[in-house]
């Protein structure tokens, strides 16, 4: 296969000159065969110890999922915590926190892309097979809670149907769930694939035969390695990065409109769509940032994921968390500026109520944890940038619980009151799903390059060439001088 170093940003006009991009700060110079080396060997080799361990823990959870899931479907919803005041829980929890996690994924690899970002190169794959699994263990949720989930179906409009002039309602935002997650899924699978076809090429050439030789050629879709074909190439990715960029806004926006579009006090706000996309982002990075920390170490990949990656993604997280926080104080001002005696109690409930220590976790890992990362020498620490990402995982789970059970709880008439108590099954199918996800993302390290190649060639590729003639220049310059003298 004939290989391009070029990088989506550097692709020459008509009438232009090509753009040269400068001299790479987030790679260092490695010969481009050294780079296939590195990012293929994983696929190659066998799995280390670490791995190993790592999948056993996921796959454990899997199967506590599985348990749970299948204990759900045979005796119904009832094994749950859930009554009359809180009908979601757990469940719808772990659905939007799940929801926002895949949003690192389309930012990094779609918006960043658009601005032309180099450091976003060696870590975009990741996030996007991250929101791929992200999303698959979300749409679960809503299927298990239906409690009959044999007919997710109804939800679809479709003609003719058994209920004749009966049809969803499309005003509602649960309804715009099923399409916007749908859409979101469909673009964020088919760009993670599209940018992984020049990769899967250089592994069906490095291929010897048998399953993967054959399962590689058909990945690949022929891919050759033309200037024709990486022209196509590079024009279509940048048409999905143009249409996967509004859903960073509007699927997490449609999200939040299940409730801020209800008359509960602490769910009928207007902030709502930018501090859930803020919040997604926030914690979409947290745990992009938990994954590649412990997959350059284990895969030992430090020479692709470096610092400097690690580094940017903390400040993005910095700045995520206190839009957050920011979000936070204008809930409770707003509460307090609009007069509304229920809006003011219910958040005066959320500090000193029954679920207070949930919501002063919530602010622990949200308001005060992004401030650890100011000082350079923190966002520089592998080790405290992994507590950091844990605490602010933690920390947004907390963050929709205390939205949706401790808007739930304590409504209008305090005869409706009702506390919630998670069963061993709600905390089963919680633990699972992160089972589900980390196997997920455990067997994609494995199988397929987690790194893209091609777009790390690219980068390093110019930034030689730049570097090559900037000396070219200061040998010019320095024979003028001589000359002159």
């Amino acid at each position: 296969m004939r290989t391009r170093a070029i990088s989506i940003a550097a692709v020459p006009t008509k009438g232009k000159e090509a753009q040269v991009l400068p001299p790479p700060k987030c790679v260092e110079y490695l010969p481009l065969s050294q780079i296939t080396e590195d990012i293929a060997r994983p696929l190659e080799a066998r799995p280390g110890k670490g791995w190993w361990a790592c999948f056993a823990f996921a796959f454990a959870g899997l199967m506590l999922f599985g348990l749970a899931v299948s204990r759900t479907f045979m005796k119904g919803i009832g094994l749950w915590g859930l009554n009359n005041s809180v009908g979601w829980a757990f469940d719808i929890t772990n659905f939007v926190f799940w929801v926002g996690i895949g949003h690192a994924g389309t930012l990094i690899s779609a918006v960043l892309l658009l601005f032309r970002q180099q450091w976003r190169t060696s870590i975009n794959r990741s996030a996007e097979a991250m929101t791929i699994f992200a999303v698959i263990c979300a749409a679960q949720f809503p299927l298990i809670h239906m409690g009959r989930p044999w007919l997710a179906f109804w939800i679809f409009p479709y003609f003719p149907n058994q209920r004749g002039p009966l049809w969803v309602n499309f005003r509602s935002p649960l309804v715009w769930d099923v399409f916007a997650i749908n859409t979101y899924f469909i673009i964020s699978l088919v760009f993670w694939y599209l940018g992984m076809i020049p990769d899967l090429a250089t592994l069906r050439d490095r291929a010897t035969g048998g399953i993967k030789k054959v399962a590689f050629r058909l990945l690949s879709l022929g891919w050759n390695g033309s200037h024709r074909t990486w022209s196509r190439y590079e024009i279509v990715s940048l048409i999905l990065a143009g249409l996967a960029t509004p859903l960073v806004l509007s699927v997490h926006t449609i999200v939040s409109m299940d409730f801020a579009t209800s008359l509960i006090p602490g769910w009928h706000a207007t902030i709502f769509p930018p501090y859930f996309v803020a919040g997604a982002i926030y914690s979409g990075f947290g745990m992009v940032l938990t994954l590649l920390i412990i997959t350059r170490k284990t895969m030992h990949l430090e020479r692709y994921i470096t610092l400097l990656h690690l580094d940017k993604m903390a400040k993005v997280t910095m700045l995520t968390g206190m839009v957050v926080s920011y979000a936070y104080a204008t809930e409770f001002f707003s509460a307090w500026f609009g007069g509304n005696i229920y809006e003011r109690y219910h958040f005066i409930s959320r500090a000193t109520g029954p679920y207070a220590w949930c919501f002063y976790l919530m602010v622990v890992c949200n308001v005060i944890t992004p401030h650890l990362l100011w000082p350079k020498k923190v966002r520089s620490s592998v080790a405290a940038l992994f507590v950091v990402s844990i605490l602010v995982n933690i920390g947004m789970w907390f963050e929709r619980f205390v939205i949706i059970v401790g808007g739930l709880h304590r409504t209008f008439l305090p005869s409706s009151w009702g506390m919630f108590k998670p069963t061993i099954w709600d905390i089963s199918i919680l633990i699972g799903s992160f089972g589900v996800f980390f196997t997920c993302f455990l067997l994609f390290i494995r199988l397929l390059p987690m790194i893209a190649m091609w777009e790390i060639k690219g980068v390093v590729g110019h930034g030689a060439h730049r570097a090559a003639l900037n000396s070219d220049e200061e040998s010019e310059h320095r024979e003028e001088r001589v000359v002159n003298a």
